[in-house]
């Protein structure tokens, strides 16, 4: 294992429980090593729902960053930020037209608050997701800009967060997430193999953490949206595009820790 004692790492994500599901396992692995992680999050998820009772009083808001909390603790998190925005819904449903809705916020003015944020911690690395948002959520592509424009004006190095579709049609099927999600919102996911820059894996106990992290946002997910059967094919390896010099997360690929997950 490397030794990144003295690194901070910011990721930056648009949900509670994108962190789990599409970095958890970077994250993880980040804090076992000694870095420092700082979480942000574009929203509160104010548009998901809960499938779960709420309690006497609570909002939608209040249960999802309370999970978010949980599993920013599994993560190894040792910072967790919210930006402020509302959740903006799906591809041209009503949400993008809030005035506090995420897709609609000045990214430039976003952008300085987060790369204010790297600066004070001392973080060289930056994670946001890629330009297609990786399923082309509006408020994933908002995190692509706002990460973008941070990643420039701090000069850090930028992992753009994805996903590999086809090793996720020859391994996992329909059975990420993801594949619903791009179905919810009428888009395409992902990348091919051939564009991406770096995997992460990680152990099977942290791989089991990373379920444990994905599962603590109760209000939106089960154990069975995540069956264990098949959850280290479709959740094991975690993708990454890079913009500028290979930096603190190419320490911890590409890819040859857990057996069995292709």
């Amino acid at each position: 294992m490397p030794d990144l004692s003295g690194h901070t790492v910011l990721v930056l994500h648009a949900h509670p429980d994108d962190e789990a599901i599409f970095s958890g396992l970077t994250l993880r692995r980040l804090a076992d090593a000694g870095a420092r992680t700082v979480l942000v999050l574009g929203t509160a998820g104010e548009l998901g729902g809960s499938r779960v009772p709420l309690r006497p009083g609570e909002t939608v808001p209040e249960r999802r960053v309370a999970e978010l909390e949980a599993a920013a603790g599994l993560l190894g998190v040792a910072r967790l930020v919210l930006l402020g925005g509302r959740d903006s819904g799906l591809p041209g449903g009503p949400g993008t037209a809030h005035p506090r809705a995420l897709a609609a916020a000045d990214p430039l003015a976003l952008a300085r608050r987060v790369a204010d944020l790297a600066e004070a911690e001392g973080a060289a690395t930056l994670v946001h997701d890629d330009d297609g948002g990786i399923y082309g959520h509006p408020d994933h592509r908002a995190v692509h800009r706002v990460g973008a424009l941070a990643a420039a004006l701090t000069g850090a190095t930028a992992y753009r967060t994805t996903v590999d579709r086809e090793h996720l049609h020859t391994a996992a099927r329909d059975g990420h997430l993801v594949h619903g999600a791009a179905r919810s919102a009428r888009t395409p996911f992902g990348r091919v193999t051939a564009e991406i820059a770096l995997a992460v894996t990680g152990t099977p106990g942290q791989l089991a953490v990373k379920r444990a992290a994905i599962t603590a946002h109760a209000s939106q997910l089960g154990p069975e949206d995540v069956p264990e059967d098949g959850f280290a094919a479709a959740y094991g390896y975690e993708w990454y595009r890079r913009s500028g010099a290979p930096g603190v997360l190419d320490a911890l690929g590409n890819a040859h820790l857990l057996a069995g997950a292709r």
